[in-house]
């Protein structure tokens, strides 16, 4: 194991089993001047990129009937943690179909989590 691999292995942090078609609540630590708070952001999983440290998720919310998309990093420290709320049967790896859908298009079939 090379040094940057002991270094990434550091920072790693226990995240849920996800995968695109979830829909998850992830609680964002926001600051605000010198306050703290938490926000939460739900939606569908539309791209997960593996990748050690170096991972990512797409989050996508339609709000106020505007599409509003949001990359996380997967093991950052802004992160306080992420609920998965539902899970959906999908059969692509990336959903970026869903830009174009709206209303009762863009759902997609449950399925019970295990």
């Amino acid at each position: 194991m090379g040094a940057m691999e002991l270094i990434e292995n550091g920072q790693l942090t226990e995240r849920p089993r996800m995968k695109a078609g979830d829909t998850v609540r992830v609680h964002v630590r926001v600051k605000e001047g010198d306050k703290e708070r938490i926000q939460i952001f739900e939606g569908v999983i539309i791209n997960l990129r593996r990748g050690g440290v170096r991972g990512s998720f797409t989050v996508r919310k339609v709000s106020f009937g505007q599409g509003v998309e949001r990359i996380f990093p997967m093991h950052s420290p802004v992160i306080q943690k992420v609920d998965v709320v539902r899970s959906a049967k999908v059969r692509r790896a990336k959903l970026y179909f869903l830009r174009e859908l709206k209303g009762k298009a863009a759902r997609m079939k449950e399925v019970k989590r295990t």
